[in-house]
């Protein structure tokens, strides 16, 4: 099993998404990808070498049965401030407006939301739980529903809320991130959406699974040619654009 904390030590480095003196909120919805990225970043902030301070935020979209009580408790384990912020998006969502595609106006509302809450806290940087599966499962989605080559950017600057958001999980695979989070015992809140599981994501999710029975490693060598191709945002600094090192391996 890969040493989490050091994989995003080293995707932070790349794409220098920390600098002394950040204040980092982390956007924790209690999944084990995003408990997983705030326990490596406090355990990084320990010693790495550009100060940074983290304050998790939770945003509660008021779906039943959701209590955060053990994430706001591993906050205090690990000294990290919590904020939970209290929202109606799924009434909005699901009752209100009835979408039946409700997976892209979610992501807006929770996007929205989170940058107001960090406009209350003063805080400009986000650090979000997308590791290498998502960023994989989001460039074949975007192709196959959108017809577009784009995945979204290891760091990204939003100019309408000034808020930058960075992926330092983004060089771990899901199923590492699943085995680390077991390992350390972490607390993971079961998500009652009830599009878990069964939204286009989902689909390509398996899609891919299928594909790596025939193709291995499938999801590794497209990463690999987001970076060397590479999407906006993704090009690797000090590194020549259509070369990975060590000739084809992918650059993980």
């Amino acid at each position: 099993m890969k040493n989490i904390i050091g994989v995003v030590r080293r995707c932070a480095d790349d794409y220098g998404m920390i600098r002394s003196g950040d204040r980092i909120a982390v956007g924790v919805s209690g999944g084990k990808d995003s408990v997983t990225l705030l326990y490596a970043l406090a355990k990084l902030r320990a010693y790495y070498p550009k100060p940074f301070e983290l304050t998790a935020v939770t945003l509660s979209m008021g779906l039943p049965g959701m209590d955060f009580t053990p994430i706001r408790e591993l906050c205090g384990s690990l000294g990290v401030p919590y904020v939970l912020k209290e929202t109606r998006l799924a009434d909005v969502i699901f009752e209100e407006r009835k979408e039946k595609n409700p997976c892209a106006l979610c992501s807006k509302m929770r996007r929205g939301s989170l940058n107001d809450a960090l406009t209350e806290l003063g805080i400009t940087k986000l650090a979000l739980g997308h590791h290498l599966d998502d960023a994989v499962e989001t460039f074949y989605l975007s192709l196959f529903y959108g017809g577009r080559i784009t995945c979204f950017q290891p760091v990204t600057y939003m100019s309408r809320s000034g808020v930058t958001q960075i992926r330092p999980l983004l060089y771990a695979r899901e199923r590492d991130v699943a085995a680390f989070a077991a390992r350390e015992k972490l607390p993971v809140v079961k998500s009652t959406c009830p599009m878990d599981g069964a939204s286009r994501r989902q689909e390509i999710k398996e899609l891919i699974a299928r594909l790596e029975r025939q193709y291995p490693a499938l999801e590794e060598k497209t990463f690999g040619a987001m970076q060397i191709l590479p999407l906006p945002g993704w090009a690797l600094p000090g590194k020549e654009t259509g070369t990975a090192p060590g000739g084809d391996e992918p650059i993980l």
